[in-house]
């Protein structure tokens, strides 16, 4: 299979980052109330937040397999750009999403260096 210059492979994955925040948390902005407790919870479901990780793990395995060692960087910053757009323009918000959007760097830049370690360790 021919390689997409390193030009069109940062557009595409960030095409594909992008949609995945889009396509499983962009448009949930609901919050749940439990009619018993009254307990709040949400946005999201956990099902959203581990669909979300698994696309954005197979991308990230996909960047670091298929590209140069820095093109998997790609997948934690757009994904971290769209949820803090998404999370700074909601009209319920607290003013926290700040710190969410840290949060969101945080574990997507883990995420991006696993890819890249374990694509490491089975080139070897």
């Amino acid at each position: 299979m021919r390689r997409l210059p390193t030009a069109a492979a940062v557009v595409v994955l960030a095409a594909l980052t992008a949609a995945v925040h889009l396509a499983v948390l962009g448009w949930d902005t609901g919050y749940d109330v439990d009619a018993t407790t009254g307990q709040v919870s949400g946005p999201y479901a956990v099902w959203q937040v581990a669909l979300a990780g698994a696309l954005l793990l197979l991308l990230g395995l996909a960047a670091a397999w298929r590209g140069p060692a820095w093109l998997v960087a790609v997948v934690p910053v757009v994904f971290t750009v769209a949820w803090a757009v998404s999370a700074a323009s909601a009209p319920d918000g607290d003013g926290l999403w700040p710190v969410g959007a840290a949060l969101v760097a945080v574990g997507t830049g883990i995420g991006a260096w696993v890819c890249q370690r374990v694509v490491g360790v089975v080139r070897r």
